[in-house]
């Protein structure tokens, strides 16, 4: 089960990058025009906030369980979660933490 998740955090990564690459590639790469292109319209600004919120949860739970088990590899999936997603945080921290033994 373990192996899943790596191959989730894999597929998390590869699968959002091809679209972001292919973006920059027509668009330019410019940070701020692509989050403006995030908030064209209220659908894909709500996609945006929940992704945020994801994120920031997901954020809380890493370094919280990473101080109280003493298992400061996991804390790699902070910014695994910020530059490329929720996509491949997630999942990598699970693959993480199901490989500690406390």
């Amino acid at each position: 089960m373990r192996y899943i998740f790596l191959a989730m955090a894999v597929w998390g990564t590869i699968h959002p990058m091809s679209y972001f690459i292919a973006w920059f590639n027509e668009n330019g790469y410019s940070i701020m025009a692509m989050v403006d292109a995030w908030h064209v319209n209220d659908a894909t600004s709500g996609l945006v906030w929940d992704l945020t919120v994801a994120a920031v949860a997901l954020t809380v739970w890493v370094i919280y369980e990473c101080v109280t088990r003493k298992h400061w590899l996991g804390l790699v999936a902070i910014p695994a979660t910020y530059c490329i997603g929720v996509s491949c945080g997630l999942p990598l921290y699970i693959f993480l933490r199901m490989g500690y033994r406390s």
